[in-house]
């Protein structure tokens, strides 16, 4: 298997987010990328460099307006007096379907949904790389290769079609399905992130060719807490397209994998012609977010039980954050798909 990733990807470099009301180091660190591509590698992946592919694939699901705001909010922000090093949002609207403000403090606020997700003068440029290393596997997949995976880094299942939140900015997974969409009538999103992927289901929600499935600790007291619940089935043209499997704290291996199997039943009967997994290795039981208890064996059994759908599959990075196991959990799920591939 093929997986893509570029050296640009490790640029931006966050230095904090605020966890429950106080300053801490930001955890989404390049460092991440390193120890996945060290896992990657030990699963006997070949490495390789994205093209660029410009913003049309980026547009396909994110709107003009967001992403101009992307590009250009670093140096805007940087001719305020007094401002922060990073762009970090200190205001935001009640709603967001009246005016649009013209200053860079309210459009901060307007386009991130947290303080999870500081802009510096090079997460643009880190974003778009990350992006192209999704589209890169999805054109590898409809050219005919089983499966690709795409380290992703920066992540970016909580980024919606015009804001940021939870390390995220542009929305990876979703780039991937819509580039798969040229070829497949009907895409499957699986999301096994430790949080529920609500950018995901957000941009998905009134389409009926994206199914979005997403497991995750229940929401009710745990990141992002206003996405996730059971109840959320779509609107619109998309009722009944998206599937949310809430799981209990702490939630270990058999608990995930009984989810799991719920979860292929909804895809199963989606009878999906491709398959975007968006790959949260934060589920683990040592992950510093502590949310749930998969092991590094089930990882392994994860990507064995997922193999065996028989799907074209884009593996797209998510979460999954610095502790000592991060690699060999990517190495487990990988050798477990790539073990059963049909």
């Amino acid at each position: 298997m093929k997986a893509f990733f570029a050296e640009e990807q490790k640029r931006h470099d966050p230095k904090a987010f605020l966890s429950s009301g106080a300053p801490q180091p930001n955890p989404e660190q390049p460092e991440r990328a390193e120890r996945l591509l060290a896992g990657a590698k030990s699963a006997g992946l070949t490495i390789e460099r994205p093209r660029d592919h410009g913003l049309g694939p980026v547009a396909a699901v994110h709107t003009p307006e967001y992403l101009a705001f992307l590009e250009h909010i670093f140096a805007r922000w940087q001719r305020i007096e007094g401002a922060s090093a990073e762009v970090i949002p200190n205001i935001h609207p009640i709603a967001r379907t009246g005016s649009y403000p013209a200053s860079a403090v309210g459009q901060a606020g307007y386009h991130m949904a947290d303080t999870a997700c500081p802009i510096s003068a090079e997460t643009w440029q880190s974003a778009l790389w990350s992006a192209w290393s999704a589209v890169e596997a999805a054109e590898t997949v409809i050219s005919g290769a089983p499966a690709a995976y795409a380290l992703c880094r920066p992540p970016g299942h909580h980024a919606f079609a015009d804001v940021a939140g939870g390390f995220c900015f542009i929305n990876n997974s979703a780039v991937a399905a819509q580039v798969l969409r040229k070829q497949a009538a009907r895409v499957a999103i699986l999301d096994v992130d430790l949080h529920h992927g609500n950018g995901t289901q957000g941009i998905f929600y009134a389409r009926p060719d994206v199914l979005t499935v997403s497991l995750h600790a229940d929401p009710v007291r745990f990141y992002p807490f206003f996405w996730g619940h059971a109840d959320e089935r779509g609107e619109g043209p998309g009722l009944g397209y998206n599937f949310n499997l809430p799981l209990p704290r702490k939630s270990a291996d058999a608990v995930f994998l009984e989810a799991l199997a719920v979860a292929f039943q909804r895809i199963c009967a989606f009878s999906p012609d491709a398959l975007v997994v968006a790959l949260g290795l934060d589920a683990f039981e040592g992950d510093p977010f502590g949310g749930l208890s998969v092991t590094t064996p089930g990882f392994s059994r994860i990507g064995e039980a997922i193999a065996k759908l028989g799907l074209p599959t884009v593996i797209v990075q998510e979460g999954g954050y610095l502790c000592d196991a991060l690699g060999d959990n990517l190495t487990a799920f990988l050798t477990g798909f790539g073990g059963k591939q049909r």
